[in-house]
Parts: structure tokens; C-alpha cells; sequence
């Protein structure tokens, strides 16, 4: 990178400027020296989607969960002692999932069921943010970035092949919903969609980054094995986030040379359309005609939202405590232990509005500052590839703030580990910065 090109975004103020107090670079933080933590990661998240202990119940144990995890956490926290480097990356997301994560303890004896509040907390959220800060302190690479991507989108595929699988069995929920497999995460059909949808963009950041024609038709087809797992689960909320991408990429693209894939892609959808049973057209037309539902879900999942505002507006600051949206819908309505079908409200139930504030403050920060990576990274020839994952992170965090409108997913690991990939591209970009003003500094 010659001198022209690492001045692009030089600060204005003098360069001898750039150390903060203790020598080292603003901003300064180090990823871990070793790949175990990264690897103990992807390791736990496929073991997190694809759940292999119901498959082979002699694992279920010795908890295969839990020992990625230990080891990742275990092996991050030994390389930071060893190497005296701060456990967090200095950025304002942290500080407010440490909020999110405070606000939701201590509103836990005001719970309706305070014990319920605790377990859920300990069992449940607390795990998922710890996995999301090691994911996103363990991939604040370049390369382990890109490694991310990549491992996701390949268990993409797998879940694709498992729903595929039982589309062809006739493993199905309510009529031709396909199921998917014995994850957590992905056996519910709405589930499974959302699982993909978010890697979709992630997905297609590897295909516009790559110039090879060979890994560009493999990811391709990855692409496709996507659009066809979620098209197979008949989820109207996976239809609505899949055309969603969609357009995004259009829109973000059109004056841009890589304009022809997505446009590739619209068509190749639109090939596809005499292809899908009438069934699915018929439940798509749903989303709008409610009552021509012959579930029923539609209509209720609507009167269920009246249901929740109307609960969350009587208990509006501490809320029903963490996790009991459930027991208070079923106060207000009748105990049908159905949850309300949306993150916002989910939350303002459970948390009331400060917790459903710092929630929207850490989805509104993880998508300005994966945007503002993406700006910034794209106006340099060296950073391109940052700026595509970069802008896929984006674009994921966009789809699933659609998304949150149609699922209870407020302490699911969905949104939190896109927001640590958000968080990795910022510790990426700064990281790349720092090297400039080292040079910079070398040679004025």
C-alpha cells in the first residue's frame, strides 16, 4: 500500500498525535495469538444448529456444547493474560449488551416469577451473549472473517440438504411446512428460514468478493440451495426476508458492475416460479388476506400483538422479567403458552421500554457501524474484501430487523452473533488503520 493510498481517511490533527497515553494506537486492541478460540466457535455453532446428540443419543452426556465452548472461552481468556491485552474490544456495542445484560438482572425480583427470570438468564442469555463475545473477539481478522463466512454458509447447505431430505420423506408441519433438522435453531420451519436468510447475505459478500470462476459457481450454488430451503419451509416471514435481500442487493448494486449477478439471480427466481406447488402461493396470499388462513396463525398471531402492547403498556419500565413474555400473555389471554411473534414486543413485555431501548440501541449501533466499515473500507483497493463482508454483515442485520417483526427470537442467537461479526469488522477496520499510521508515522 504506497503513501497516496493509506491517506485516505489520515485524521486532520497532526500525526505524532495518533498514540493514546500508553504508546499504544487508539483504539488499540489485539485478536487472540491463537486459532483455538475461533475454531472452538464454529465448532459449537454447527453443533448448535445441527444438534448431532439427537442423532446419537450416547452424546447427550457429555453436553458436546458445552466443550467448544469451555475451551474457546478457557483458551481466549489464557491468551489474554499471557499477552496482558484488554478481554474487550473498546467499542461502544459492548457496553451496551452490558447493559441489556444488566437491565434484564436487575429487574429479575420485580419478575412475576423471579426464579423463572434467573434460570433463564443464567441457562439461556447469558450463553448466547458469552458465544457472541467470543465470536466476535475470535474472528476480528480479516482472515478469521472470512473463515466465518465461509463455515456458515457451508452449514447452510447442511441444512438445506437435511430440510430437502425431509421434503422428499414427507417429514412436514401443518400440511407441505417442511421441518427441518433436530437443532434448536432450525427445526421449526420459521426457524430453519430465518437461520438462512441471515447467511444468505453473508452468502453472497463471498460470491461478490471472489473472482474465481470456480468458487464463484460453487457459491452460486450455494445461493440457490439457500433460496430453496427457505422457499421450502412455506414461511411467509422467510418469504417477505428472502425478497427483502433480494431488492437490497438490487438497489445497493445498481450502479455497480456486480449489478448483473443479482439481476442473474432475479431471473433464475423467476424461472423457478411455475416450479412451486399452488399451495404456496396460496399461503404467501395470507400475509395480506388473514382470513383466508386455514390455520388460523395468521389471525392470531395479530390479535396476539394487540394482546402484547396491551400487557407491556401496564408494567411499562421493569416489565414481566426475562423470559416471561409467555406466562404474561397467558394472564392477559387465556394459557395457551403461545409467545407473541415479535422480538420488539417480546422485549417491552419482559424488559419494558428501557430494555426494549438498549436492545434497539445495540441492533441501531451494530448497523450504522457495519455500514460505516463498508464506507470506509471501499474507498481503498487494499480493503475491498472488508467492505463486501462488511456490507453482507450489513445486510444481514437489515434482513433480520425484518424479521424480529414475525418471531420470538429476543434472546436466540441470531441477532447477536450478526451483531459480533458487526463488531469483528470494526475491530478489522481499526486494525487496518492502525498499520497505515504506522506507516505513516515511518515514513511522513
Amino acid at each position: 500500500m504506497n503513501h497516496a493510498q493509506i491517506q485516505w481517511w489520515r485524521p486532520e490533527s497532526a500525526t505524532r498525535e495518533w498514540r493514546s497515553e500508553d504508546g499504544q494506537p487508539a483504539g488499540y486492541w489485539e485478536p487472540p495469538n491463537t486459532a483455538v478460540p475461533f475454531w472452538a466457535t464454529m465448532v459449537f455453532i454447527a453443533i448448535l444448529l445441527f444438534s448431532p446428540q439427537a442423532y446419537f443419543p450416547a452424546l447427550e452426556s457429555i453436553r458436546p456444547a458445552m466443550i467448544p465452548a469451555v475451551i474457546g472461552i478457557g483458551a481466549y481468556v489464557l491468551d489474554r493474560v499471557g499477552s496482558r491485552t484488554p478481554f474487550f474490544i473498546p467499542r461502544r456495542e459492548v457496553w451496551v449488551a452490558g447493559a441489556l445484560l444488566a437491565w434484564a438482572t436487575v429487574t429479575i425480583p420485580l419478575s412475576i416469577w423471579p426464579g423463572g427470570s434467573a434460570n433463564f438468564l443464567v441457562g439461556y442469555f447469558l450463553k448466547t451473549l458469552a458465544m457472541s463475545w467470543l465470536l466476535s473477539h475470535s474472528a476480528a481478522t480479516l482472515g478469521r472473517l472470512r473463515q466465518t463466512t465461509w463455515c456458515l454458509s457451508i452449514m447452510a447447505v447442511g441444512l438445506g440438504l437435511f430440510a430437502f431430505n425431509n421434503y422428499l420423506t414427507g417429514v412436514f408441519v401443518e400440511r407441505e411446512r417442511v421441518v427441518g433438522n433436530e437443532g434448536a435453531l432450525t427445526k421449526n420451519p420459521n426457524d430453519l428460514a430465518l437461520m438462512v436468510n441471515i447467511i444468505v447475505p453473508l452468502t453472497m459478500a463471498l460470491f461478490l468478493s471472489n473472482r474465481r470462476p470456480v468458487i464463484r459457481l460453487a457459491l452460486f450454488g450455494i445461493l440457490v440451495v439457500e433460496g430453496l430451503t427457505v422457499v421450502s419451509t412455506f414461511s411467509r416471514a422467510g418469504f417477505l426476508t428472502l425478497g427483502a435481500i433480494l431488492l437490497t442487493y438490487a438497489w445497493k448494486l445498481r450502479r455497480r458492475a456486480e449489478r448483473v449477478w443479482v439481476n442473474a439471480i432475479l431471473i433464475f427466481a423467476l424461472l423457478l416460479i411455475p416450479l412451486l406447488p399452488a399451495s404456496y402461493f396460496d399461503r404467501m396470499s395470507t400475509i395480506i388476506h388473514t382470513e383466508q388462513d386455514a390455520t388460523g396463525s395468521a389471525g392470531e398471531r395479530w390479535s396476539d400483538m394487540m394482546i402484547a402492547v396491551r400487557s407491556a403498556l401496564s408494567s411499562p419500565v421493569i416489565g414481566a422479567g426475562i423470559g416471561m413474555n409467555v406466562l404474561a400473555m397467558n394472564e392477559a389471554r387465556g394459557g395457551e403458552w403461545r409467545p407473541v411473534h415479535n422480538v420488539f414486543l417480546e422485549l417491552m413485555m419482559d424488559l419494558g421500554v428501557p430494555g426494549l431501548l438498549l436492545f434497539a440501541w445495540l441492533l441501531w449501533t451494530s448497523v450504522t457501524g457495519s455500514a460505516d466499515v463498508h464506507r470506509q473500507a471501499n474507498q481503498t483497493v487494499e480493503m475491498q474484501e472488508l467492505a463486501y463482508l462488511a456490507e453482507g454483515i450489513h445486510i444481514s442485520l437489515l434482513a433480520f430487523a425484518l424479521a424480529a417483526m414475525f418471531h420470538p427470537v429476543s434472546y436466540h442467537p441470531y441477532f447477536y452473533y450478526l451483531a459480533a461479526l458487526a463488531l469483528a469488522a470494526q475491530a478489522v477496520l481499526q486494525s487496518m488503520r492502525n498499520t497505515c499510521l504506522e506507516q505513516l508515522n515511518r515514513h511522513p
